[in-house]
Formats: C-alpha cells, structure tokens, sequence
C-alpha cells in the first residue's frame, strides 16, 4: 500500500505530534497553516486537507466537502454537531466517508464528572463545605436531614452512548432503578429504554435526570418548560450534554419556583453564561466551565484513540465510536 496523508488540525503540542508523527509511520501528517483556535471554533480552509486520505481534528464542513479523495474523518471530540446535519449525512453516505468521533476518550471522564455531581447533590457538600455549625445545632440538623443516599433512587438518562454506558456501570452498586431514553433500542442497554414520545412517566418518577443528548436539530431545547414540569416535584437536573439541548430561561424558572431541587451543568449556552443570565442567580444551580471531559493526558490519549483506529482502518476493521 502506498503512504497514506493525514490532516490532522488539531491543536496539539510538540510531544503529542511526535507521538502522532510517530505513531502514523510510514503514512505522512499534513499540517495546516494554522490549526484550529478549539473545538468550538470553525476552521479556516486549508488547502492541504484536499491532499489527504484521512483527517484527524476538526475540519470545516466545506473544506470537508471539497477533499474529494477523503476516506476517513476522525473527529476530535465526542460532539460532532457541525456534521451532524442532513446534507452532511448526504454527503457522507454519497462518497462512502467514515465518519468516527472521540467519545470513548471521553467517556470516562464524564460519567466521572456528572457522577461526583450526584454524590455531592445526595450529601449536600456545597452547603456542608461552608457550614461552620456545631453538632445538635439546628442548622446541623437540617443539613444532615437533607442529606440522602444514591441507593434505590430512580434517575432517568437523555441520551445513550459510551458515556451513558459508563455512567450506568459507575452507578450499579448504588442499585438505582435506570432508565435511559434512546431513539431506538437496540439491546444490551442492561437498563430500561423509552423513546422520547414515552418519556414523561419516566420523568415524573425520576429523583435524577441526567442530560447527555448531543447539539443538533432533534435535541434543541429538548428539555422544554413543558418537559421541566413534567419532571418529579424536587428531581436534580444534571446536564453534560450540550447547552442548547435546555430552555434554559425555563430552568432557572423552575429553580426559583421550587419545583427543581437543583441543577448541576457542565455546559450552558454560551459558555461562559453572561453574569447576568437568571442561571448565575437561581438557587442551588452549580455550574461548572466545560471540564466534565478534560484530564492531565487528554491530548495523549486522543491520539493513541486515532492510532488504534487507525491500525483498525488499514486492516479493513470495525473502527471504533463510528457515527456515520
């Protein structure tokens, strides 16, 4: 087999494409003239994209649309909302372009982040951390009485994918009642599935609602002040998703209301919310910036992600996290 090229613009330091420059031999690495700002953020055309095989990073759609001799795009990430659009889907299926994603590089390190967010909810540990009360004091009392176990609670999943999957696996010792709501099941979920046209009985018995749908048309403001209502009286929100999944005028209402007994969000849309937005003042909404996903060797590990891929690509394998 002749060397492939592989465009890679991601935005990786010099240990990381060594180990990527390495890892790919005899195959060459394109580089663009400049590489993506981040993931958010559309890259600029790069001519050398039309060069390649296989494209590793974050390209712009067009220019995705214009390398023709591309076979193979690996997305840096676990969200692919700039392709996950109808023509692109059109597009991909018309050239035969495999299309994967990072999710399982993430996986782990999100069902770890919404799963020390439910921990924290159940032992009250934002209130507990500031409490300087004495023991048999009245506000002592109150803390521990709000405090709960995970154990036999109900907790309902938006979305299932490689981090939901981990997530249940995280909370089976806690031998919570999961139900999970997917399109379509497909079997070997392990848990209970319901398509969103059944999920508001799930709702209204779920203690936890754990949001992990992905940004695009179906899943815009999916969680509707219709479907905040619809949600047990005191539930915990919890959203790793995307922010533009959530109305989220909605949630703050349903916060101030007392209806939500809380929420914890990864994501919010924009990122950083503004200081003003109703979110920044609702009760008992804790926000952290986007970091459900990040760990010290998170570049590392995407790269050793896409040489396993890529191993699995030139031997005419399955590819893993495959998403078109």
């Amino acid at each position: 087999m002749s060397p492939l090229q592989i465009f890679c613009d991601a935005r990786f330091g010099e240990s990381e494409f060594k180990l990527l420059r390495e890892g790919i031999v005899p195959h060459r690495l394109l580089l663009p003239r400049e590489a993506g700002a981040s993931v958010l953020a559309v890259s600029a055309h790069d001519p050398a994209i039309c060069e390649a095989e296989i494209a590793f990073g974050q390209p712009a759609v067009e220019s995705v649309r214009q390398a023709e001799r591309l076979r193979w795009l690996q997305v840096s990430t676990a969200g692919f909302t700039r392709y996950d659009t109808s023509e692109f889907r059109a597009l991909a299926a018309a050239r035969g372009l495999i299309v994967t994603n990072s999710s399982s590089v993430y996986a782990e390190a999100c069902a770890e982040h919404v799963f020390a967010f439910m921990l924290a909810e159940a032992r009250q540990l934002p209130v507990a951390l500031t409490s300087r009360s004495p023991n048999g004091s009245e506000e002592w009392l109150r803390l521990r009485g709000a405090s709960s176990c995970l154990r036999d609670q109900a907790v309902v999943i938006l979305g299932f994918g490689t981090i939901a999957a981990r997530l249940i696996e995280l909370l089976a010792p806690f031998r919570m009642r999961i139900t999970a709501m997917r399109r379509q099941a497909r079997g070997g979920e392990g848990v209970t599935v319901v398509a969103p046209e059944n999920l508001r009985e799930a709702l209204a018995t779920a203690d936890h609602v754990v949001n992990i749908l992905p940004d695009n048309a179906a899943s815009l403001r999916f969680i509707s002040g219709k479907r905040l209502a619809e949600m047990k009286p005191g539930a915990i929100f919890y959203n790793i998703g995307r922010g533009t999944t959530v109305d989220q005028e909605a949630l703050a209402a349903s916060l101030r209301s007392g209806h939500l007994g809380a929420a914890w969000l990864d994501v919010t849309d924009p990122e950083p919310l503004p200081e003003a937005h109703p979110l920044r003042t609702a009760p008992r909404c804790f926000i952290t910036p986007h970091t459900a996903g990040g760990s010290g060797n998170e570049s590392e590990t995407l790269i050793r992600h896409f040489l396993k891929n890529l191993k699995r690509f030139l031997q005419g394998a399955p590819l893993t996290d495959r998403v078109m």
